[in-house]
């Protein structure tokens, strides 16, 4: 009997997907519930899971887009199960095909892949032959050998603690940066001009469609200001190993900036509401009376905007656990499409990456995001009115809106009551 591998419904919103690693070789025997494909949707990047126990038959290739309930392959639930238990077999490391017997001719610039990390123009050093007997996807494999990295050496984050493509990324770029620095670069002459393409993701597609929406879409405008992040600064000095201590998260700054953005919002309803179609097909005002803050998330496909649910009810230890439950699923691949959608209201936060100032984009069809930015020490006047100047950590926040259901008066005032609040936390605890 043969079971079928059905791409599994994903979200409502999602239709297909890539297949992006097949993680089992054709003929490869599996347990059920084993891992054995990946696929990429322009939402998160899911394991589809063995339905039975047997062994599997590719129906569809590695790079394909299949339908939502398409069926990619198979499982022969008959087939006899291999003395010694059955261990998942990489796709990479199935037999050679004819092809694959011969030397490959060299690719064009148009043709080639391209790799996700480039050292100069020197070629990619051999891979470690141990490389073959370690658990890891397709994908990572390809750029292990590539990099010429030994997958040893790298603690994989998917299941059963297989290596994914973003564990082998993180390595490169914790460990191989400083070769690439010096590595010499080579005369003019023999300097290599190719031209390389590669697929954008499903989830790049869908991030660059949202952002020009949103410019296409919305009356844009961003007004800016200036927040002392010293009182916090303090505060977290103070209260930090205590804060560790009782709730076992660490205090981090985004958990202040929750709280006061959802302060604000009580203040600003608008900017917590959504400009929506009416029942009489003319525009209309969705009012929300909870705050679904989202959160700006850099995964290794892109960035993702998980949220946190009714967020003005949280405690700082609440949202700080939640923030770092989300990161790092985000950093796996874990994120759903259920925890992406319906917030009211996003915060990004550029200055991890050493941004000083941005205007961020609208993240439809919310109405306002609030970015924040880098800590820098300048010169100001403080105390505030006594005209004498000192160097105080200073970050610029950016709230951009859309001026269609927001006035500039109102986003102004929403900015300035979370400078306040962060200025003064006690006002927080206050609720002022």
């Amino acid at each position: 009997m043969a079971t079928q591998i059905v791409i599994p419904n994903v979200g409502e919103s999602v239709t297909s997907g890539i297949i992006s690693a097949w993680t089992v070789a054709d003929g490869t025997y599996v347990e059920r519930d084993d891992t054995v494909l990946e696929l990429e949707t322009d939402k998160v990047t899911m394991e589809v899971p063995a339905p039975a126990s047997g062994v599997v038959k590719h129906n569809a290739g590695e790079g394909d887009e299949v339908d939502v309930g398409a069926v990619v392959g198979e499982i022969d639930e008959n087939a006899e199960k291999p003395a010694g238990g059955a261990e998942p077999t990489p796709a990479t490391e199935a037999a050679a095909t004819p092809s694959e017997s011969k030397p490959a001719p060299a690719p064009t610039p148009a043709s080639a892949p391209a790799p996700a990390i480039a050292v100069a123009t020197a070629p990619a050093p051999a891979a470690p032959a141990s490389n073959a007997d370690v658990k890891a996807t397709p994908l990572a494999r390809k750029l292990a050998d590539d990099q010429g990295v030994d997958l040893k050496q790298i603690s994989g984050t998917g299941a059963a603690g297989r290596i994914r493509e973003q564990d082998v990324l993180a390595w490169i770029q914790t460990h191989q940066n400083g070769a690439a620095a010096t590595t010499a670069v080579p005369a003019a002459s023999s300097a290599s001009r190719e031209v390389k393409q590669e697929r954008m993701s499903p989830m790049r597609q869908a991030i660059a469609s949202r952002l020009v929406e949103a410019q296409q879409t919305a009356a844009m405008l961003t007004t800016f200001n200036e927040v002392d992040m010293g009182a916090v600064m303090d505060l977290r000095k103070q209260h930090k190993e205590a804060f560790t201590e009782k709730h076992g998260i660490g205090l981090g700054f985004m958990s202040f900036f929750v709280k006061a953005t959802t302060q604000a919002l009580g203040k600003f309803p608008l900017i917590n509401a959504y400009i929506t179609q009416g029942d009489n097909g003319k525009p209309a005002i969705q009012h929300h009376s909870y705050n679904d803050v989202a959160i700006a998330v850099s995964g290794p496909k892109g960035l993702v905007v998980p949220v946190i649910r009714s967020a003005e009810n949280l405690s700082f230890a609440e949202i700080e656990g939640t923030i770092k439950d989300m990161a790092v699923r985000a950093r796996d691949g874990k994120i759903t499409l259920e925890e992406m959608q319906g917030g009211t209201f996003t915060i990004t936060n550029g200055g991890i990456f050493g941004s000083l100032m941005s205007t961020p984009i609208l993240n439809p069809p919310q109405s306002a995001i609030l970015g924040m930015h880098g800590i820098k020490k300048r010169a100001v006047e403080y105390p505030a009115g006594s005209g004498q100047i000192a160097l105080r950590p200073m970050m610029y926040l950016a709230v951009s809106y859309d001026h269609r259901i927001v006035d500039g008066a109102e986003a102004v005032q929403f900015l300035v009551s979370i400078k306040n609040a962060i200025e003064d936390p006690a006002r927080l605890m206050l609720e002022l």
